[in-house]
């Protein structure tokens, strides 16, 4: 099955790189919410984020760090956010993203339709009893500890 993200590392499709080394390449973002936002992928084709090996999930994600820095730098965004969802191409990505909204990195939870406009506020989402995060909570310590 094709991969456009292996594409472009091999050099196959174009794209906006803005740095790369022996391990991970960075680049534009075609379709961003915000501009500048950039996605850090793996040269090896891996899936799934959560697949990744320790070491390089880790320089994936200190290479997303120093981008924001950039980032905050040279576009005065609001804030500089980081996302995983594991959605869209399947070659595992880190997205960093300038913000300016909170709703620019949100959940369609957190939005409503308010006098036939969409609206967003994390106060839409509702809270969850506690004895329900402690359970989710004991099951992933368990989890976590086997």
């Amino acid at each position: 099955m094709r991969c456009i993200f292996c594409d472009i590392v091999a050099g196959r499709e174009p794209a906006s790189r803005i740095f790369e080394d022996d391990r991970i390449v960075a680049f534009m973002d075609i379709r961003p919410v915000r501009a500048g936002q950039a996605l850090i992928v793996p040269r090896a084709h891996i899936d799934h984020f959560c697949d990744l090996p320790d070491d390089l999930a880790t320089h994936i994600f200190l290479a997303g760090q120093q981008l924001a820095r950039t980032m905050q730098e040279v576009l005065s965004p609001v804030r500089v956010g980081t996302v995983v969802h594991g959605f869209g191409v399947p070659h595992a990505h880190l997205i960093v993203i300038p913000l300016e909204h909170p709703w620019d990195i949100t959940s369609s939870a957190n939005a409503l339709l308010d006098d036939g406009n969409i609206i967003f506020k994390w106060e839409q989402v509702p809270l969850m009893p506690r004895a329900g995060l402690d359970e989710i909570a004991a099951r992933l310590r368990t989890e976590h500890n086997a």
